[in-house]
């Protein structure tokens, strides 16, 4: 299958903690990118798509219009989508976006909530109340979305125990298709790593985070959310196909400033410079890209790491059929040592992480990705 993911940088204000590409929103920048990406993806040969997803950046700050004809033309060049997702902030949606992004074959939405506490919603740079999500879960409802998903982000300095739990019981009482449930990252250049860097205590310490992720997946089983993945949990029927289709080592095409894409086996990531996406495009030359061939050890570590990500983990035989490698062989230093220290485990025919061994994850999965 094919993913199609479309990066649309523009935001009606950028929070502190995003190290995405993206840019506040204006009118003129806008507009010029819309018409980038039309030009971008009259590059690609029509294609088949099973996915597509429009993340950022902030989608809907574009007017709905604006969305429903990026979409119309991407079906044109990439026909077939079956699950089409849009990113969407809670407090940007305007009376008739629903019924405009049904009418354009949305199917799915992935609102960022973050936090339903008032005092991380400030810390986060946000700009929504925790009522404002509630009516846009009710108005997604009305409207027949086939998935609707909330983002919800613990280790925010100065949360708790007590206020994650809380976040999660407001998600859970809303009764979403899907909850993700992401660890705060603090990536460099940002504010916040200006601001761990005068007040380190002031940020989660691994021990401390792990209490949190753990409050999460017990809350989010307990209310029928299955782990289906490291930070991503969903009720029977769904799951995210499109991110599925990442953690499968599948193809997808990334259109857009700083989107990347995996194609026969290249890796290529788009400039994330915006005046140099916006010219070449223009110009009808190649969008200026870094691009690398994964083969090897390499595209073999890159795979299993992807699929230690989910709750199945690696399928031996599936693997071998594909890659041409024994797991349990050829990476036996680091399969026995992690299923010795409780962080592995073989399950019939596949490897998978233990509870425990999720905690550990971003080490367990980078042995495997430097393995030589």
């Amino acid at each position: 299958m094919l993913g199609v993911y479309v990066h649309l940088p523009f935001c009606s204000y950028l929070c502190p903690y995003c190290d995405f590409a993206k840019w506040p929103l204006r009118a003129t920048s806008a507009k010029r990118y819309l018409e980038a990406l039309h030009a971008e993806m009259e590059t690609y040969e029509p294609a088949a798509a099973a996915t597509m997803y429009l993340g950022g950046g902030t989608p809907n700050a574009y007017d709905v219009h604006a969305i429903g004809a990026l979409l119309a033309r991407l079906r044109t060049r990439f026909c077939g989508a079956k699950e089409v997702s849009i990113e969407i902030n809670p407090e940007l949606v305007r009376e008739g976006d629903f019924e405009a992004y049904r009418a354009a074959g949305v199917t799915r939405l992935s609102i960022g909530v973050q936090s339903f506490e008032a005092a991380e919603i400030r810390t986060l740079g946000r700009k929504h109340a925790a009522a404002q999500v509630e009516d846009v879960v009710a108005q997604a409802r009305r409207m027949e979305f086939e998935s609707v998903s909330l983002d919800l982000i613990f280790a925010v300095p100065g949360q708790t125990p007590a206020s994650w739990r809380r976040s999660l019981d407001a998600a859970i009482a809303l009764r979403p298709d899907h909850i993700s449930a992401y660890g705060l990252t603090v990536e460099p250049g940002t504010p916040y790593a200006a601001w761990q860097a005068r007040e380190p205590e002031a940020f989660f310490d691994d021990t401390r985070e792990a209490e949190l992720y753990e409050i999460a997946i017990t809350e989010l089983g307990a209310a029928g959310y299955q782990q289906y993945e490291i930070s991503n949990f969903a009720r029977s029927g769904h799951r995210c196909a499109h991110n599925l289709n990442y953690w499968a080592n599948g193809e997808y095409l990334g259109l857009g400033v700083g989107a990347v894409s995996y194609r026969n086996g290249i890796r290529r990531a788009n400039t994330r410079s915006l005046e140099a996406y916006l010219t070449a495009a223009a110009d009808r030359r190649p969008i200026p890209a870094e691009a690398e061939r994964l083969e090897g050890r390499k595209r073999a570590g890159e795979a299993i790491m992807l699929a230690l990500r989910t709750a199945q983990g690696v399928g031996l035989r599936e693997f071998k059929e594909r890659y041409g490698i024994d797991v349990i062989a050829d990476y036996a230093p680091i399969v026995t040592q992690f299923a010795r220290t409780g962080l592995l485990e073989r399950v019939g025919d596949s490897v998978r992480l233990t509870q425990r061994g999720r905690f550990l994850a971003n080490d367990v999965c980078g042995a495997f990705v430097t393995f030589e």
